[in-house]
């Protein structure tokens, strides 16, 4: 395809061993609505999550491994993508936090990485040098303290970062502790410093958030209390007031079930979030004066354990990964309901983690 500014790829992170395909590059055409695989790499293990730098043609995964004293650590991976051919070329790896990293994301101005250990309660940030490459680790924050339930909740669980806006400040959702973390960024030495913490009812188990398109209010999808939280966002101070949280699940289920993705439709009029066990993809409107979100409706996601999902740059489609059913399910986005309909078109992926549509142009 010559032109690049029609040039969507969609890149998927999944749980892996190095010997198993772990990364994967789509091309996709919203029109045709197909998919045609370009492109997937091995040599790592559980290269999950991923972040794209669009402008600078890179991709950063996270992955795991050993350090030298045999202990089991995180490491960030950095590649060259060509958005011609989809091809992936891995630039460098770097180690980063221990014993791993959950979630990797970069800052509004690519030059730095954080990562978020729920295994280990800590979150780190990473400096990205001048060609794209993976650089130190320039900070760490351990997290402290336990929340409401006895099994999930035993320890700190850092699950996601997010930063601001306007850079200033980075995000964190703590599963373990039932709070969002709100850290003050220094955005040219990458260091961080506690600012303040938004609690979410007990048991609630923040995972991953999102920004409103108007940057007044952040929703955070809980992953523990299967709920959805509505946080008002000062952009002075990077504190987060709770205005709302509502539930994730209809009323008359009965079932086991936990929350993974979240995200807002670009218009700022939907919210949709993802649920595994009940296996579905939740839809709320999102009240435009005060950022409360009121039901609209629950969509199968065709497959099992929807572990992550993502808009299309244009808002005219939803990609799920089903882990468990080892696919990406397509649907299509009603532009005036934000209603979901299936489009009856899947791909097959070993265990899908993480779904990123890029537009590159």
């Amino acid at each position: 395809m010559s032109n690049l500014s029609q040039r969507l790829l969609i890149f998927v992170g999944s749980y892996a061993e190095p010997d198993n395909t772990g990364v994967y590059v789509y091309a996709f055409d919203p029109v045709q609505e197909d998919f045609e695989r370009l492109d997937a790499v091995s040599g790592f293990k559980n290269p999950t999550f991923l972040s794209v730098d669009a402008d600078h043609r890179k991709v950063y995964s996270i992955a795991e491994t050993q350090n030298k004293a045999g202990e089991r650590i995180g490491e960030a991976v950095a590649f060259a993508v060509d958005p011609e051919t989809g091809r992936l070329r891995e630039l460098n790896r770097s180690h980063t936090i221990q014993p791993s990293s959950s979630h990797i994301a970069l800052d509004r101005e690519n030059r730095y990485i954080a990562l978020s250990g729920y295994h280990g309660g800590n979150v780190g940030v990473a400096k990205l040098e001048e060609d794209g490459l993976v650089g130190p680790l320039v900070d760490e924050q351990q997290h402290a303290g336990k929340g409401a339930d006895p099994e999930r909740q035993d320890r700190p669980h850092p699950h996601s970062s997010l930063f601001s806006p306007d850079n200033r400040y980075m995000l964190v959702a703590d599963l373990g502790l039932d709070l969002v973390r709100t850290y003050a960024f220094e955005a040219e030495s990458g260091t961080l410093k506690p600012v303040s913490d938004a609690i979410t009812p007990p048991g609630s188990g923040p995972r991953h958030l999102a920004f409103h398109p108007n940057g007044k209010w952040v929703f955070s999808i809980n992953e523990v209390g299967n709920s959805m939280t509505t946080y008002r966002y000062d952009a002075d101070s990077g504190r987060l007031t709770p205005v709302d949280t509502i539930s994730t699940l209809p009323d008359h289920f009965q079932g086991e079930n936990t929350t993974a993705e979240v995200a807002v439709s670009k218009d700022g009029r939907f919210l949709y979030g993802s649920n595994r066990g009940h296996d579905s993809i939740v839809q709320y409107s999102i009240d435009e004066n005060s950022g409360k979100l009121s039901l609209v409706e629950y969509v199968s996601t065709e497959g099992g354990h929807p572990r992550h999902f993502a808009l299309t740059p244009d808002g005219g489609h939803l990609i799920a990964a089903n882990r468990d059913a080892n696919n990406l399910v397509l649907f299509r986005v009603d532009r005036e309901t934000g209603r979901l309909q299936f489009t009856g078109k899947t791909v097959t992926v070993s265990k899908p983690v993480c779904v990123r549509p890029v537009l590159f142009g």
